[in-house]
């Protein structure tokens, strides 16, 4: 039998020339010890923070702590399948999650995975989970409402696109309702709205879900859940994985708004895998950089600048208090982040007045530039009026006798209160606000009684809607509040009340009749 050596030999050079592409370069690593959601790893020597490791079956970790002879690492997934002396191998890469139109109207955890039972996310798009945010040069002042259709909201705490608007206040106080009506509110204004559940109770998210669905909202909306049962490392995730989704939206020049319910949760978790993982413990026993672990979730909240594209992230951050103290270590933190925030009040809430917003407290450091001119125009004073007549409240109570002045301060307080109320899940237009607002300012609902107020707008508004929908028209197209369409206004609701009035007067007749 005769060899070809030259045959043998180009054999042996392509083999040799593909040898280095064939060896799988990787660093591993042994598990010291496993529990309550967290690995010591020993031999990851130079694995960089917040890489993503695999241990055996697929399970993704995260090297969370890089300590001098061993590495913490974090687990996302099922911990109790990992056992001492598995191996660990670093993937030299960040974590990353599914983003794109594709998660529009679905259900899905802090890893993109799906939870509604739709079938798999089929998506080309991915993002990294943690970005560094925006720098100064690359965003702009906000400028553009972002309207949450309600009342009090608008008029007093205005929201614009790009915003940061902190909802605290005890809890059953209507923090979730004011998130989820915002949300309903961005129907057919193209914001693509994400809403983040960190540990809540399963059945609690459930029936959101269920609001925005009855609500045709799902259809622009994607819920990221990790739930009360989650593990500690998904609801430290969530919040980022949520604001990685919407970044999609933002950075290709559309808008976005992100719910975080809520982060009082988020930083129990991450307190929970800090001392888990030994770091020393600070304030309530939260780590140290707690502080950091909220600001660069919410420094990505931006309105990005014109060459940048122009597109926003708008955030709600909750945060629940106890007992109303929001000088706590988390309220402070989260307070100093933000650009105003949303003070919802227990004794308000129960005493009947919904959304229950303590107009004194609250307030956005954005003001007028996130409203239209005719909201400006009408709510400029409204706020501090409502502060003013709180204090006369509690100095009327006394009993003590009161001017006329006065008094008609009080009158017309009531009535304003009564006017700011509004049901759960029904947003209204901002017109509509304006036309409402303007009403209650200008004193036009004095005659009216208190009980009946509610009543009085809804007819009013019908009034405006059927007979002078003029109005309606020229106020939504300019936007603003010129002399010519108060004066239209002023007569429309005059000519209202004269027949409103007349309505009542023969009620009244027709039930003392009878």
């Amino acid at each position: 039998m005769k060899f070809k050596a030259d045959e043998i030999a180009s054999v042996i050079q392509k083999e040799i020339e593909h040898y280095e592409s064939q060896i799988d370069v990787r660093e591993v690593g042994q598990v010291l010890q496993v529990g309550d959601g967290i690995a010591r790893v020993y031999g990851l020597s130079g694995v960089m923070a917040s890489e993503m490791v695999e241990f055996p079956g697929g399970i993704i970790g995260l090297a969370f702590n890089l300590e001098e002879d061993s590495v913490g690492v974090i687990i996302l997934g099922d911990y109790l399948a990992i056992k001492q002396g598995d191996e660990v191998k670093s993937l030299g890469k960040l974590l990353s999650i599914p983003a794109g139109d594709a998660l529009l109207g679905r259900v899905v955890d802090p890893l993109g995975n799906p939870l509604d039972g739709k079938g798999p996310i089929i998506s080309s798009e991915t993002r990294p989970v943690e970005i560094i945010a925006s720098g100064v040069s690359e965003r702009q002042p906000v400028c553009e409402p972002m309207q949450t259709g309600i009342k009090a909201v608008d008029a007093m705490t205005p929201i614009g696109r790009g915003q940061r608007e902190l909802i605290i206040g005890d809890r059953k106080t209507g923090k979730t309702a004011i998130a989820i009506d915002t949300i309903i509110n961005q129907k057919n204004t193209g914001v693509k709205c994400f809403y983040v559940a960190i540990g809540q109770k399963d059945s609690s998210v459930a029936q959101v879900i269920e609001v925005l669905r009855e609500n045709d909202a799902m259809d622009y909306t994607t819920v990221i859940v990790s739930g009360a049962s989650s593990p500690a490392s998904l609801q430290y995730l969530a919040p980022y994985s949520g604001t990685a989704m919407a970044e999609h939206y933002m950075f290709g020049g559309g808008h976005a708004l992100v719910v975080y319910d809520d982060l009082s949760k988020q930083a129990q978790a991450y307190r929970e895998l800090s001392l888990l993982m030994r770091r020393p413990p600070g304030r309530e026993a939260y780590p140290g950089d707690v502080f950091y672990c909220h600001s660069r979730l919410l420094e990505r909240s931006a309105k990005l600048s014109d060459d940048m594209g122009s597109g926003s992230l708008t955030s709600l951050p909750i945060i629940e208090t106890l007992e109303g103290e929001v000088s706590a270590y988390i309220p402070t933190n989260v307070i100093s982040i933000t650009d105003g925030q949303i003070y919802l009040q227990p004794d308000l809430f129960f005493s009947g007045q919904r959304p229950a917003m303590n107009a004194g407290i609250s307030v956005s450091r954005v003001g007028g530039a996130a409203q239209i001119k005719a909201m400006k125009k009408v709510a400029g004073g409204l706020r501090l009026d409502l502060a003013a007549f709180r204090e006369l409240e509690a100095f009327a109570q006394l009993g003590t006798d009161l001017d006329a002045a006065t008094q008609s301060q009080l009158d017309r307080g009531y009535r304003m209160v009564e006017l700011l109320k509004q049901g759960q899940y029904n947003p209204m237009p901002v017109t509509d606000q304006v036309l409402s607002i303007y009403a209650g300012t200008q004193g036009h609902l004095d005659d009216v009684p208190v009980e009946q107020v509610p009543v009085w707008e809804q007819e009013f508004l019908q009034f405006i809607h059927e007979q002078k929908v003029e109005i309606y028209n020229k106020i939504e197209e300019t936007q603003s509040l010129d002399d010519e369409t108060t004066a239209m206004i002023e007569a429309a609701v005059v000519e209202f009340n004269r027949q409103y009035q007349g309505r009542r007067k023969e009620e009244r007749e027709t039930a003392s009749a009878s």
